[in-house]
């Protein structure tokens, strides 16, 4: 029995006439005909009574037909199903990322995917950053958001947005007068600093700091950016955090950007690849909000 008996059996008890039945089929009557006798072959048993002049539904045809009608109907909706899944409309996403990437646009856009995909459930997953590439191959995540991507050619990286990185300065401090302050100049300083051992942000932002003619004093070092700020508001050091960080107003905080040549804090999307629909639809929202990104490539 295969779904072709039950859609041309469906269609003649619903109009009771082989000849309408397959108008509306698109099929001549012969094979109509001999499709139904083949049915009823295999089930041993008329499911319609038939005349010159009409046919009608034997009792095992009635019973038969609410059956096939919920067979099809199942089946129309396992189809629906499987295009939405395909097509990335239904599922689930699930994002890997610290919880200072929320004070950038990622809100936003978990707000934008949301109105665009509204049968998509998005799971936040806050983890170090160490942490997300393991979180993505053992697809607990599809997607994770990092600073510094881990040399992984097994992952793929793109570039998600961009942001530069500033100077955390205790409210009063002297520095806090410029407009802008020189990565130099703040080689006599204590530092506070996101945790080495976790973060290749932390250990890209110690080498800038070498490249600049110092090896920064680091007092305390912490997991998230936004702890830094607190320990820059106890006045136990300045930190170099990402703009994200340092736009989220404080009076105890004197925040200024770097002047000349500094280091960046450009946020990275992070996926196995072949990516999945959903994952896909999200990278594709975030290329046309954010102006990228336009592909993936291998982790550099």
């Amino acid at each position: 029995m295969e779904l072709r008996h039950l859609r041309y059996f469906v269609a003649v008890a619903d109009s009771l006439s082989f000849t309408a039945a397959a108008e509306r089929l698109g099929v001549s009557q012969p094979p109509l005909s001999q499709q139904i006798r083949d049915l009823e072959a295999e089930l041993g048993t008329a499911l319609l009574w038939r005349t010159s002049r009409s046919v009608a539904l034997t009792p095992a045809g009635t019973a038969f037909l609410v059956r096939a009608r919920r067979i099809l109907a199942e089946v129309e909706e396992a189809s629906g199903e499987a295009r939405a899944v395909g097509a990335g409309r239904t599922g689930t996403l699930d994002l890997g990322l610290t919880g200072s990437i929320l004070a950038g646009p990622l809100g936003r856009l978990i707000r934008c995917f949301g109105e665009r995909y509204p049968d998509v459930l998005v799971r936040l997953h806050e983890m170090p950053p160490g942490e997300q590439p393991a979180a993505l191959h053992a697809h607990r995540t599809d997607l994770c958001f990092l600073r510094r991507p881990p040399d992984d050619p097994t992952l793929r990286v793109v570039r998600a947005w961009p942001e530069a990185v500033g100077v955390a300065l205790p409210a009063g401090h002297p520095l806090a007068d410029r407009a802008a302050i020189a990565l130099g100049d703040l080689s006599g300083e204590p530092f506070v600093s996101l945790r080495l051992r976790d973060s290749r942000f932390a250990t890209y932002l110690r080498e800038a700091c070498l490249a600049a003619g110092f090896a920064p004093r680091i007092m305390q070092q912490v997991v998230e950016s936004a702890s830094l700020v607190n320990l820059v508001a106890a006045g136990l050091g300045v930190a170099l955090v990402p703009d994200s960080i340092g736009a989220l107003k404080r009076p105890d905080i004197a925040y200024r950007p770097l002047a000349g040549p500094a280091p960046v804090a450009d946020v990275c999307a992070l996926y196995r690849a072949p990516a999945g629909a959903v994952t896909e639809n999200f990278l594709g929202l975030l290329r046309d909000e954010l102006g990228g990104p336009s592909g993936g490539s291998a982790a550099p």
